[in-house]
């Protein structure tokens, strides 16, 4: 069972960038699809962007397109989102979750990590 342990986030203006990190244990972190979801008070959870287990595949939510990348480092176990021009839209908890669907997929991925919340302000 991979666990999942994000960290990165915190307040920014509005314009801002933040990069999160997605440490991840246990079984190969390399043959697992990466993604990042996200849910803001009172929302439903959205996908963000995902990556595919060599990297060479990404997929991007419409709303993050030309502001956010999604990487991995298979070697550090370790998925990244970097987050540049920030929008107060942005503010949610961001979790990373793994499974085994293609990037582009709309998977309802079964683990989990704790989350991280970013917030962005005007």
């Amino acid at each position: 069972q991979v666990q999942l342990v994000e960290s990165g986030g915190g307040l920014v203006q509005a314009g801002g960038s933040l990069r999160l990190s997605c440490a991840a244990s246990g079984r190969t972190f390399s043959r697992y699809t990466m993604r990042w979801f996200r849910q803001a008070p009172g929302k439903e959870r959205e996908r963000v962007a995902a990556i595919s287990g060599s990297g060479s595949s990404t997929y991007y939510a419409d709303f993050v397109k030309g502001r956010f990348t999604i990487s991995r480092d298979n070697a550090n176990n370790t998925g990244y989102l970097q987050m540049n021009s920030l929008k107060p839209a942005d503010t949610a908890v961001y979790y990373c979750t793994v499974d085994l669907h293609t990037p582009g997929y709309d998977a309802a991925p079964r683990v989990w990590g704790q989350g991280t919340q970013v917030t962005v302000s005007s």
